[in-house]
């Protein structure tokens, strides 16, 4: 049945069992059935004629869900392969642009600061914070308790002052064992809870180690005193002479606590040297035994997951071996007199050749525990060289010797006569002196010193902490400066509290933290506190002072808000611009951003200033960010004309193209920490500017 027009070509078909296949696709019960007939009879074939043009495959084009042998026939087409080739090399020259930009912002980025740079430091002594149990003594549960106050704060690192087990003689720095936690503040499964609520509100927590003494109820104390084994020389021991049942110490050396450094041991039949109290001994750190000692307690705290040390007392650790007097300040003064720690220059007792090597090797210790990411662990050193800022520096390290992360500073603290030019020069001394590319840091407060409102009067209290907290580096907090706490007079303070503490009564005393305007301020609920509180806590506490909004709480926590925030405060330039005997005005500026803040305080009386006559390029308006009188915030002052009174602080915010540490008049007068530049194009910092 083929049509008779069609052409000759010759083409078998099975006479039996034919199918037709139209457009010549593959059938598979064509092939099977053909197959099985062929097997039974050999088919009669015809020959027909096919027009050839029919037997053509048509033109194939790209479909959807095509074959790879589809495929294949258009892949090496030129207008295919030249495509394909365009976007490989697209994105090959992508990823590499994105790779270069990465490392191109890795390496321009300033470092970022660490959480013991980014976050102000509250100090805590744990006696006087919170009491949990109702005995009048503040412990590690009651810390716990009041975490929510740090993040109040906006506040991150945690420093506790020392709960060692000790007699608990001048702050607990004697301890009788460093691997334990004092009854009187719980146990150590306490400080494991505190430790691990800390860390889960993104807190830090470092604590004190005083290396350099012991208590004498210290098992070393007692196995040394009887000459036992490794322990003979883990104190220093000297014979001293005996006459008439007196003794005659080696040399006149004093202790800090005044009277000879030489205590007279009956057992042991020779004197021990103390640099504080005839309980507490110091230890012989030439003795390489006790550095390992000293080194073991570090691993031991730093493994419980304590994200730093401060250590307390550390120029005292090595004492010359010559055993030479010292020097007296008086050299007509009846040598036999000499019974204070003021009335000898301490040359052979103090920042001896080889301390800073031990302290050294203290930092080599922590930064075994710093390997991990973002475990940082911290280290400072609490050693006030009053007289000798080189010798306080020397506590950074080297450019290639890293010692301590900061020395912690205490000018702010010493300032004999407040003025605006005394706090200039606080400042300046630490800031002309700290060597280049270190982090500065200010305390206002300590346990041993007197408290703001009672050193230099309550006016001044928040311009203080306005100042603490607007200068560069880290802040330090003492518990209850925030809310402008007082010492409570000397008359309150019984017998019984001098025989809990007779060091810790002897500095200014400080009563517990007033809470609220409960009875004993909310410190305890039991009968009474180990210190009476203050008489004025029912005006001042936290709980009251939450609800003023004009408080020293809520100003204090401002600033901190606004310390976090803003880049020129948190990392940038501070020049310094006026000081008088009123006011010292500075300003916190980066490069890259057009904002600049100004700070204009006032530690004297009232006064008027021109700030546009001393920076001519000043705005003729700035805009109070924060004041001291939360009701001036958002006001505009004329530059010409900033008044501010006895204790007022003001933070004034303005925008200029002309930043004043670029400016020539002011090159001498302006530091930087960590440079940083803004890059309000890519929203970034970098280091290049």
């Amino acid at each position: 049945m083929v049509k008779e027009e069609a052409k000759s070509l010759p083409m078998e078909l099975s006479e039996k069992g034919g199918v037709e296949n139209n457009g010549f696709v593959q059938n598979e019960a064509f092939d099977k059935e053909t197959d099985t007939s062929s097997q039974e009879e050999m088919p009669k074939t015809c020959i027909v004629d096919v027009d050839s043009a029919a037997t053509e495959e048509p033109a194939l084009k790209p479909y959807a869900g095509m074959p790879k042998e589809v495929l294949l026939k258009f892949s090496s087409q030129a207008r295919y392969r030249v495509t394909r080739e365009i976007l490989f090399w697209l994105i090959i020259a992508a990823a590499v642009m994105l790779v270069c930009a990465t490392i191109a912002i890795i390496a321009l980025s300033p470092k970022c600061l660490d959480w013991w740079q980014a976050s102000p430091i509250y100090q805590i002594y744990p006696r006087s914070f919170k009491d949990s149990n109702m005995d009048g003594n503040g412990d590690l549960k009651g810390i716990q308790e009041k975490l929510d106050h740090i993040t109040y704060l906006n506040i991150k690192t945690i420093w506790i002052t020392s709960f060692y087990k000790s007699p608990l003689k001048d702050l607990g720095y004697g301890a009788e064992d460093f691997y334990d936690i004092d009854p009187m503040f719980g146990l150590m499964s306490d400080f494991e809870n505190l430790l691990a609520a800390i860390h889960d509100r993104g807190l830090k927590v470092i604590m004190d180690l005083i290396p350099n003494h012991t208590s004498d109820k210290h098992r070393w104390f007692q196995l040394s005193r009887n000459r036992t084994g490794k322990y003979t020389d883990y104190y220093i021991w000297q014979d001293c002479a005996q006459a008439a049942g007196s003794v005659t110490p080696p040399n006149n050396w004093v202790s800090v606590f005044g009277n000879s450094s030489w205590q007279f041991d009956d057992v042991r039949k020779q004197c021990y040297f103390h640099q504080f109290g005839k309980e507490q001994p110091d230890l012989n750190f030439r003795n390489l035994a006790v550095q390992q000692e000293i080194h073991d307690i570090i691993k031991f705290w730093l493994g419980k997951g304590i994200d730093g040390f401060s250590f307390s007392a550390v120029k005292f650790l090595l004492e010359a071996t010559h055993l030479r007097d010292e020097p007296q300040v008086n050299k007509t003064q009846n040598p036999e007199s000499i019974t204070a720690y003021s009335q000898l220059y301490h040359d052979y007792t103090t920042t001896q050749v080889g301390m800073h090597d031990i302290i050294r090797s203290f930092r080599q210790t922590i930064n075994q525990f710093s390997s991990e990411p973002g475990r940082y662990r911290f280290m400072g050193s609490d050693d006030d060289e009053k007289e000798d800022i080189e010798a306080t520096m020397m506590y950074y390290g080297t450019t290639f010797i890293q010692e301590a992360d900061f020395p912690f500073n205490f000018n702010l603290i010493n300032v004999k006569n407040l003025s605006g030019n005394s706090i200039f020069e606080a400042v300046n001394l630490w800031m002309e002196n700290m060597p280049s590319g270190k982090w500065p840091n200010w305390a206002v407060g300590s346990p041993k010193a007197a408290r703001i409102s009672s050193r230099v009067g309550k006016e001044y209290v928040n311009v203080i902490n306005m100042l603490l907290l607007t200068l560069p580096g880290t802040p330090v907090t003492y518990y209850g400066e925030e809310i402008g706490m007082e010492n409570i007079a000397s008359e309150n303070v019984s017998e019984e509290h001098i025989n809990s503490d007779p060091v810790v009564v002897s500095f200014p005393a400080k009563s517990p933290m007033q809470w609220d305007g409960k009875v004993n301020a909310g410190f305890t609920e039991g009968n009474s506190s180990w210190l009476p509180v203050n008489s004025d806590y029912q005006s001042v506490n936290v709980e009251i002072q939450m609800t003023w909004s004009n408080s020293t709480l809520n100003l204090y926590r401002e600033l901190t808000l606004l310390r976090n925030n803003e880049l020129p405060i948190h990392r940038g330039w501070m020049c310094y611009i006026w000081n008088d005997s009123n006011v010292f005005v500075y300003v916190r500026e980066l490069d890259g951003l057009d904002t600049v803040f100004m700070m204009v305080l006032n530690f004297g009386q009232a006064s008027t200033i021109d700030l546009k006559a001393i920076v001519p390029s000043l705005p003729s308006e700035a805009v109070i960010r924060l004041s001291t009188n939360f009701s001036n915030a958002g006001k505009a002052v004329n530059t010409k004309l900033i008044k501010t009174e006895m204790g007022e602080g003001l933070v004034l915010e303005y925008k200029t193209a002309k930043p004043v540490h670029t400016m020539e008049a002011f090159q001498g007068n302006c530091f930087v920490a960590e440079k940083a530049c803004y890059s309000s194009a890519f929203n970034l910092l970098y280091v290049n500017c």
